[in-house]
Parts: structure tokens; sequence; C-alpha cells
């Protein structure tokens, strides 16, 4: 459990469940993320197999991230936390 805790990770899993993504765009889909904590989490997920980085030698560099097929695996996983936050959205809201 601990490769998917943390404030980031599952968006950024999530937003790269969606199509393959440049950093930039990544990002920018991720209002409050630094540069520094997108890159130290993608470098994790990376590391743990979840993420593929694909570098293209090109001038300036393109660096492209979509997810593994184990982290595709974990959509249903997603589903049913998301399912279970909708249901109990209004009874959670009261006690945070």
């Amino acid at each position: 459990m601990r490769i998917l805790t943390g404030k980031w990770k599952g968006e950024i899993l999530w937003h790269l469940g969606q199509r393959t993504l440049r950093f930039g765009e990544l990002r920018r889909s991720i209002p409050g993320i630094t540069q520094h904590m997108l890159t130290a989490q993608l470098r994790d997920l990376e590391a743990h197999g979840l993420v593929k980085r694909t570098l293209y030698p090109e001038v300036p560099p393109r660096v492209e991230y979509q997810l593994t097929s184990s982290a595709h695996d974990l959509g249903p996983v997603f589903r049913e936390i998301r399912n279970w936050s909708e249901k109990h959205a209004a009874r959670l809201a009261l006690t945070a």
C-alpha cells in the first residue's frame, strides 16, 4: 500500500489513466503540485513499476509518462474506492 499512499499519487495515476501525458501537461492538470514533488512522485511510481517514462532524443528533449499494465490493473480498485466515497460522501464531510 505504501506505493499508492501520498497526497499526489492517486491523482497522478488518475490523470495518466486518461492518456499519456508530458511532464508539463501533467503538472498543469494537478493544481497545487510543485515541480519538485511531481518529479519525486513520478520517480517513485516508476521505480515501483506503475509508470513508464519515455525519453525522446529530440531538441528540446520530450518526455512522456504513461501507466504500465500493472497500474491499469488497479482501475477496478480505484473505481470501487470512488463508489464508496460517493456513497458515503455526505457523512464523511460532516466528520471531517
